[in-house]
């Protein structure tokens, strides 16, 4: 762009150098046509027995003059003065001396600097129109090249990021280019997300057997403890530390049972065949869990406006994802607090539940690891929790390709937002 604008200013100069050029030339061509009348028909066709001769066009725009001198000068073109029949004019000059018939003889061939300013305009305007028009094809070509030469890079993205979900469950395909820099690209991404994958199937496997192998000892541990509570001759004490005992393996239970059900999602052992209305489903789990919104006094608002269909879905997983979601607006509630249950649809036409709490809320430097089921969250709360609630809820809503957003504050509340793939027509 810098050098097209310094074209551009110094484009009145290039012009006037081009007419200049031009203008000599056509004075050359003129002395040359006199010279050569003189050498065919002699010098007295233009004296015609006169000491001098003068003649010029009616405007005055140009003229030749022929006279006798003592010497030859040496030959000039140069923009001088002249007087024509009294008016005193500016005129690009070619001087020529040459001698014949043992005579000296000055010719002079001259253009009116006006007459040669009148071709500068059209000229410009014409290398304006030459120079916008080599802008657009140098454009054009540089986009038609630039996107050829890119086309690798375009299928890279494609193939390697857009197109591409985690976990990666298919290998990667290397794209054919024969640029060095791309094939190098294309490799990395493709060893980066080989490694990730590799990483991924190593955590999901492990916590997959884990689970499992825990299960065992902790059946046959709850077994043995509800065998010794059975006993007749057994104190209050010792009966009390059992039943401390069972809570904890329960709540190890309970934790176990979390994992494998991450573990099966993260697997994909679960149906996607079922069809189901949303706002039934947020009454079916408000029914199961309404005992719990009385004895802690929470308030229930529901302003559920769409009947939406959410099909291809498993309806058991979509019960527990909120089921998890409102046990959290109740567990970390406050007493007497609320809870509001709404749905819209976004700017992009698509579907919204949203459920928002007046509870404790959750701090900023906790609220990105909520989700992560290998990372607790520590504030204070009203009851226990082991911080797996949410992470089963994440691997749902991602089983479904439902997008979780989450606002918190601390003592003001959390809504929790889930965008379904449920698009309004338009």
């Amino acid at each position: 762009m810098g050098i097209v604008l310094l074209f551009i200013i110094i484009l009145p100069f290039i012009v006037e150098n081009i007419t200049s050029d031009f203008t000599d030339y056509n004075l050359k061509q003129q002395k040359a046509a006199v010279i050569k009348n003189i050498e065919t028909n002699g010098v007295d066709y233009y004296l015609e027995g006169e000491q001098s001769y003068g003649g010029y066009t009616m405007l005055k725009q140009e003229y030749i003059s022929l006279e006798p001198v003592r010497w030859l000068k040496i030959d000039t073109i140069e923009t001088s003065r002249r007087r024509v029949e009294g008016d005193t004019l500016v005129y690009r000059v070619l001087s020529y001396t040459f001698k014949e018939n043992n005579k000296a003889y000055l010719l002079e061939v001259g253009k009116k600097v006006t007459s040669i300013s009148e071709y500068n305009r059209p000229l410009q305007r014409i290398a304006l129109y030459v120079l916008i028009s080599l802008i657009v094809i140098s454009v054009l070509i540089d986009l038609f090249y630039t996107r050829y030469l890119l086309k690798p890079l375009q299928r890279i993205i494609k193939t390697k990021l857009i197109r591409q979900t985690f976990p990666f469950t298919q290998g990667a395909v290397p794209v054919k280019t024969n640029t060095t820099d791309f094939k190098y690209l294309d490799s990395s991404l493709i060893s980066l997300m080989d490694q990730v994958r590799d990483a991924f199937e190593k955590e999901r496997e492990f916590t997959a057997n884990a689970s499992h192998e825990l299960m065992t000892p902790i059946s046959i541990l709850n077994s043995k403890i509800e065998n010794l509570m059975m006993q007749d001759e057994m104190s209050d004490q010792t009966y009390e530390k059992l039943a401390e005992l069972m809570t904890t393996v329960n709540r190890l239970k309970r934790i176990v049972n979390s994992l494998l059900l991450i573990s099966r999602i993260d697997n994909d052992q679960y149906s996607r065949t079922e069809s189901v209305t949303l706002s039934v489903l947020v009454k079916q789990v408000i029914e199961e869990i309404e005992d719990r919104f009385e004895e802690k006094g929470i308030q229930l608002a529901i302003h559920l406006t769409e009947d939406v269909e959410f099909t291809n879905c498993n309806k058991d997983l979509l019960f527990q994802l909120i089921y998890n979601l409102l046990n959290n607006s109740i567990k970390y509630n406050v007493p007497q607090g609320s809870i509001h249950i709404s749905d819209r649809y976004t700017p992009e036409h698509r579907y919204q539940l949203v459920i928002s709490d007046t509870g404790i809320g959750i701090s900023t430097t906790d609220l990105p690891l909520i989700f992560n089921r290998f990372k607790k969250v520590h504030v204070q709360r009203s009851s226990g929790g082991y911080g797996l609630g949410l992470a089963i809820s994440k691997s749902i809503a991602t089983y479904h390709n439902i997008d979780i957003e989450v606002q918190s504050e601390v003592n003001k509340g959390t809504t929790f937002t889930l965008y379904f793939p449920i698009y309004k027509a338009t």
